[in-house]
């Protein structure tokens, strides 16, 4: 084997690549055969999770394949999404407002971009969009549904033009990468050279996260990496991006949605409340609670 495979192969800081990693959180373990998308399994991850004693990182001590995630991804349902219309596509238009300000209007991507609302927002801002999503269920829903150029694909491997884009986002999906380096240098041929990357993702070293621990709403069973503001950082350092904007990036949902998540924790109490918020009249109503444990960073892309 050779040295940079035994890198690759070895127990290493994915942010990093440090080789000193702690024990950190418990989990219930999940088979890799559990590996369907879900919101609410909190608490239920394919290994317990380790940290790292240089830069903070928190990710898998066991990393499932990429064939195995490759393969839950492509069977991923939800309507959930689709239902939540008007809340998703605010979202996107709070993460275009933060991008805009970086980059002219040109060549977007989104890598991950399930029933494409980004896109569809961008794209009614004179972006020329193009998207990427394994999923059979979101990708033809948004080639079907949106008309837009969505190729079920592989993120890494998807047939794109190097240096051509403008922006690219990945919103949610770093964190189930069991290399994320690969894929930031991925972006980074698909980049102009003046291009920025947006990425969006859980906060493991936010307060409410540490409060929570293992019981974190974002300790999933498809969640494989555990950035924190720090170690996303030294990760886009590291594969030579130029961190330009970080911030919080709260998702906007209806009360309903909201209260449904509660499940997670108590079946009960998720019922009680939803029925509240029906009885006097909010269970429809667009909310976007910042509990600052979700995260954005905006980067330049590598020099040539």
């Amino acid at each position: 084997m050779s040295a940079a495979e035994m890198t690759r192969t070895m127990k290493r800081c994915r942010a990093c690549e440090a080789t000193e990693l702690a024990a950190h959180l418990q989990v219930r373990l999940s088979a890799a055969t559990d590996l369907i998308p879900t919101t609410d399994r909190y608490g239920a991850a394919l290994s317990d999770i380790v940290r790292c004693r240089s830069c903070g990182h928190m990710q898998l001590d066991r990393f499932p394949s990429a064939e195995e995630l490759m393969v839950a991804y492509a069977e991923a349902e939800s309507s959930d999404y689709v239902e939540e219309e008007e809340g998703q596509r605010a979202t996107a238009r709070a993460a275009l407002d933060r991008m805009e300000p970086h980059v002219e209007r040109g060549r977007l991507l989104d890598l991950g971009c399930w029933v494409g609302f980004l896109l569809a927002e961008a794209r009614a801002r004179g972006w020329e969009v193009t998207g990427v999503e394994p999923s059979t269920f979101a990708a033809t829903w948004a080639k079907e549904k949106l008309g837009l150029d969505v190729r079920q694909e592989d993120l890494m491997t998807a047939a794109l033009p190097s240096g051509d884009f403008d922006a690219v986002v990945m919103g949610d999906v770093i964190e189930h990468l069991p290399d994320p380096d690969q894929g930031l240098e991925r972006i980074a041929d698909l980049l102009a050279p003046e291009g920025i990357v947006y990425l969006a993702l859980p906060d493991a070293g936010s307060r409410v996260a540490r409060a929570l621990g293992s019981r974190w709403w974002s300790v999933l069973p498809t969640h494989v990496q555990y950035f924190t503001r720090g170690s996303i950082v030294v990760l886009l350092r590291r594969c030579g991006y130029r961190p330009l904007w970080s911030g919080t990036a709260p998702k906007a949902f209806t009360v309903d949605y909201y209260l449904e998540r509660l499940e997670g924790y108590s079946a009960p109490i998720a019922d009680a409340a939803r029925g509240a918020a029906r009885t006097v009249g909010v269970a429809q109503r667009l909310f976007a609670p910042d509990f600052r444990d979700r995260m954005a960073v905006i980067a330049r892309r590598p020099p040539a």
